[in-house]
């Protein structure tokens, strides 16, 4: 299709070496993504930057805000959106689903296996230094079962897509996963800005993701008509904003720590009406923190007594505590082997390949090519602990150097992944650049009726996390980077 010349899409240049989500090679569009070209490829630059404007007066009307706390200041912010979205052809969406769910499946299991049975580790499949060396790994949570036996009740999975338009895995995100707020409310500003054209153009809706997350809840439940809340550190929290806009918009009481207490080990809430009893905790409060009597003694943010509560199946924990494990950076290399172990699969989603330094042949590639590679602390996140090989200083790398030999099991390298790129407003230079993005899929898993397993639901499309900083490989919203919408098409195979 022709683009009018004086078009900000008709002068939009791709990078050479990366994959475009909205442009091929020769800069034609490509067929899934002519509905946003048909949307935006009219537009003057003057036009685009007013409906820009719009967008960003909305973020700041709803408040849509994340903390950085990295200046020794608690600075609330507003994310940065830019209108261009990324659009997802829906057949190809439909393979990222399936193999999202395959990861979810063989993660749950690897996890009820390490804290049961550990048949993993028995037969050799898994190192068992690797798990037990874990600082995530909670041996005290050996032999419990969770209510409904479900652990990964909310998950986001980083993806990527290289060069070669095919997506792989970088990392999940089995904890207290973030960003699932910025999906929703970025939805409601382009609707705003492009009004009734998404129903038009066919794309998939995503804000019944807070109905689905209130019937996961609801699912794994010990108790036929439960009570649900919401833990949150409180306001300083860098995710605060999104705490509140999830118990909003469930329905559930948003709480902190002082409004909670245990008795006979049940969970009870302070109302006015008198306590009353809580099956269901959403907390978005690190395991460390969870319960004084049970981790840290100078937690703050915790409930004494929980986690004999949960233990004894009185409560549910969303997400279950030491799930850290399975998403810690030195197992990533073994989900595909789990993949195989527990469902007889061949893994659907490929992965970054990944040298651990814990292995010695891998330690010394690394430590031969550390300009050459990133290397990432497997208990850091957020893009910190991080050594970007290709950017680095002499004496970054020969830092990194002393730290990879003096604890190896903390650190993995991966050769640099060109990301592919978006599209992204240049509000310096009024013009559209090309940044690099990556994608934040949400997957809800929660206990099927009756409690005889579990299955999974995923948001169709999740957050796209930009750089915006030109030649910028970071997306975290800690050091800079924004998000866009992701539309996911209606079509099917």
């Amino acid at each position: 299709m022709e683009l009018p010349p004086d078009s900000l899409l008709a002068q939009y240049k791709p990078l050479p070496d990366a994959y475009d989500e909205l442009v091929d090679g020769q800069g034609r569009p490509r067929e899934h993504a002519e509905v946003a070209v048909r949307l935006l490829g009219g537009l003057s630059p003057e036009a685009f930057r007013q409906r820009q404007d719009l967008a960003e007066l909305s973020l700041i009307n709803q408040g849509v805000t994340f903390s950085v706390y990295s200046d020794n200041r608690g600075t609330e912010k507003i994310f940065p959106f830019c209108i261009v979205p990324r659009v997802i052809a829906g057949r190809e969406w439909a393979e990222v689903e399936k193999g999202l769910k395959q990861r979810m499946a063989a993660l749950e299991l690897f996890l009820a296996d390490i804290y049961g049975d550990q048949r993993i580790l028995k037969e050799g499949v898994i190192p068992r230094a690797m798990v037990t060396g874990s600082k995530s790994f909670i041996p005290q949570l050996c032999g419990v079962h969770p209510p409904k036996n479900v652990r990964i009740h909310i998950a986001g999975v980083d993806l990527i897509r290289d060069p070669q338009g095919t997506f792989r895995v970088l990392e999940d995100n089995l904890r207290t996963p973030s960003g699932v707020s910025y999906v929703l409310e970025n939805r409601v500003v382009t609707k705003r800005v492009f009004q009734h054209a998404l129903e038009r153009l066919g794309v998939r809706q995503v804000d019944e993701y807070p109905t689905q997350l209130a019937k996961t809840l609801r699912s794994v439940a010990p108790g036929s008509d439960p009570t649900a809340v919401l833990l949150t550190p409180g306001p300083f929290n860098s995710a605060y904003f999104e705490h509140t806009f999830l118990s909003r918009t469930m329905g559930v009481e948003l709480v902190e720590a002082s409004d909670l207490f245990v008795d006979d080990d049940k969970v009870y809430v302070r109302t006015t009406y008198g306590p009353q009893r809580v099956h269901v905790i959403y907390r978005r409060t690190d395991d460390a923190f969870l319960d004084p009597a049970f981790f840290r003694p100078d937690s703050m943010l915790g409930v004494r007594g929980l986690m004999k509560a949960y233990i004894k199946g009185n409560v549910a924990l969303v997400n279950a505590p030491g799930n850290g494990v399975a998403d810690d950076k030195a197992i990533y290399p073994y989900v595909p082997d789990m993949i195989k172990f527990y469902l007889g699969e061949s893994s659907l989603l490929e992965q970054v390949p990944t040298y651990k330094c814990i292995a010695e042949d891998d330690r010394q590639y690394v430590l031969e090519h550390l300009g050459e590679l990133v290397v990432k602390a497997v208990d850091e996140a957020g893009g910190y602990g991080m050594l970007m090989g290709p950017q680095s200083t002499r004496t970054e790398r020969e830092e990194f150097r002393r730290r990879i030999q003096a604890e190896p099991r903390k650190y993995i390298a991966q050769h640099r992944v060109e990301l592919s790129t978006c599209p992204t407003w240049d509000s310096d230079r009024h013009t559209l650049g090309a940044r690099r993005v990556d994608l934040r899929p949400f997957i809800l898993t929660g206990a099927v009726q009756g409690g005889l397993g579990f299955e999974s639901w995923v948001l169709p499309g999740g957050l796209t996390r930009v750089a915006l900083r030109e030649g910028s490989y970071v997306v975290n919203s800690s050091q800079g980077g924004g998000s866009k919408d992701t539309w996911v098409q209606k079509d099917m195979p």
